[in-house]
């Protein structure tokens, strides 16, 4: 079972795949690291030797922010927007959508579930 920072990676999946499963790492990324260390996409998780391993492990930490850090980093720049009192903050303050949705009808996943006004 290969574990890469901090998460169990699914051992029948294609590698390109597989390494999606880590919080920061798209499909994209995925692909970079491994043209990088040089392990071939199709490989599956459960094919791959402890050196494989090492080499992604190396490479995320040289070059990507992923899980923890970029959560914690995620967390500041949310908390940043709201104490500069930008309307984006002011968004995330309220819980509503921020990046200009209708809001009359739709956004209920935003605002919750329905509060019923003036019914008798």
């Amino acid at each position: 079972m290969a574990r890469i920072a901090g998460v169990d990676l699914p051992k029948k999946k294609r590698v390109e795949y597989g390494l999606t499963y880590i919080y920061g790492v798209g499909l994209h990324a995925s692909r970079k690291i491994l043209d990088a260390t040089g392990i071939d996409y199709n490989k599956r998780v459960h094919e791959l030797n402890e050196a494989d391993v090492a080499a992604i492990t190396k490479e995320i930490r040289a070059s990507h922010m992923v899980e923890g850090d970029l959560r914690k980093k995620v967390a500041m720049d949310i908390k940043a927007l709201m104490d500069i009192g930008s309307y984006r903050g002011l968004r995330h303050r309220r819980g509503l959508p921020v990046r200009g949705q209708k809001t009359k009808t739709n956004a209920r996943t935003r605002k919750g579930k329905r509060k019923t006004v003036g019914a008798a």
